[in-house]
């Protein structure tokens, strides 16, 4: 029987929403799973549940065959009992203790020659035997993380999980300890559910992606197989494709379709299933900007247009573009300058078929 993780949590907040997310994945592969959505869709909700700190109001939760929670038999098995690791936002290491203290917290019923050597190889392993002594308050964001995660697995969970665990960086250490932790958690050994609403931070660290929005989970497969092929616009708009454009089917013709969005025909390749009313759903970082006298590309549609507005965001310029509908793009600074953009300017857009992901309308 392959070890899976299912569960179908209904949690109720008085006068609030109702989170009823369902789902279920196999333990064996893919190590890392992502909860991701937007802020209050219920991903940290899930994530509680499964570690046994919140009882959900009805549903169930199993884990390796085993049940952890079910409200029609009335079991509710504590969080010591399963065998989880915790990693919150901010660490939640303990100030007072030293970083040894704090990886042996969870050990406390072993014998302490037994402690003594967990602790020293969880060190070892998270490259924090040199800090031993410290207290916490003395460490970078990055050494604070390591230890945190020496102490979650130091007990060897069964399973990890991580609410938000980036969030509390500045923005240049969480750039910089995105891939350090996904190398850590490859390490581990131990099947992991990550919670993020940070769309760089879910390609990074995961390798399966569960969607949740407004308390269901819409979506579960390979990160970058629901990034690119979202299964309806929902989804598109809750894994933050920039643009979903009502669009109508005009024509098929060898395995493209060829739609109207707005002013403007798309072509597409053809996902078989789809009515006359469809989303087109594309990427900013799939749209390729250049002179509005372009010259010949491969790209099947080429959508002449003028700026409608310009927004920096860090090393990157988004784009509005009225090309017959409404158009967002993302180029870098400099690809800006070289074309001069500014609002009114004439512009062409390219945007291969393939970029092009067609989900019904309704």
């Amino acid at each position: 029987m392959e070890r899976a993780l299912t569960f179908d949590v209904v949690r109720r907040f008085r006068r609030g929403p109702v989170v009823s997310a369902r789902a279920s994945w196999s333990l064996e592969s893919a190590p890392v799973t992502v909860l991701f959505g937007p802020s209050g869709s219920g991903k940290t909700t899930v994530l509680r549940a499964l570690a046994g700190l919140d009882r959900p109001d009805d549903g169930a939760i199993t884990f390796a065959g085993e049940t952890w929670f079910d409200a029609a038999r009335g079991v509710h098995v504590p969080p010591q009992a399963r065998g989880v690791g915790l990693l919150f936002q901010e660490y939640a290491l303990f100030p007072h203790l030293s970083v040894a203290a704090n990886i042996a917290y969870g050990l406390r019923r072993l014998p302490r020659h037994v402690r003594e050597s967990r602790v020293d190889e969880m060190a070892q392993r998270f490259a924090v035997a040199d800090l031993a002594a410290r207290r916490p308050g003395q460490l970078s964001g990055g050494q604070r993380q390591r230890v945190a995660l020496a102490r979650a697995l130091a007990p060897r969970p069964r399973l990890l999980l991580l609410d938000e665990p980036l969030s509390a960086l500045d923005a240049p250490t969480r750039e910089t300890l995105r891939g350090e932790l996904r190398r850590l958690l490859e390490h581990a050994g131990v099947p992991a559910v990550v919670v993020t609403h940070d769309r760089t931070e879910a390609l990074a660290l995961g390798d399966r992606l569960a969607v949740l929005i407004d308390g269901v989970v819409r979506q579960v497969g390979p990160v970058h197989e629901v990034f690119s092929t979202p299964r309806d616009a929902e989804v598109a708009r809750g894994v933050g494709t920039e643009n979903v454009v009502p669009a109508r089917l005009v024509g098929r013709i060898d395995g493209l379709v060829k739609v109207r969005a707005g002013e403007a025909e798309l072509t597409a390749v053809d996902p078989g299933g789809i009515d006359d009313e469809v989303f087109a759903c594309i990427r900013a970082e799939e749209v390729v900007l250049e002179p509005a006298e372009g010259g010949l590309t491969s790209a099947r549609n080429a959508l002449r247009g003028t700026v409608a507005s310009l927004a920096v965001e860090g090393p990157l310029v988004r784009v509005s573009l009225e090309c017959g509908f409404r158009l967002v793009a993302l180029v870098t600074r400099p690809a800006a300058a070289q074309l001069g953009l500014a609002a009114g300017r004439p512009l062409t857009a390219l945007v291969k078929a393939q970029a092009i992901r067609l989900v019904p309308r309704g």
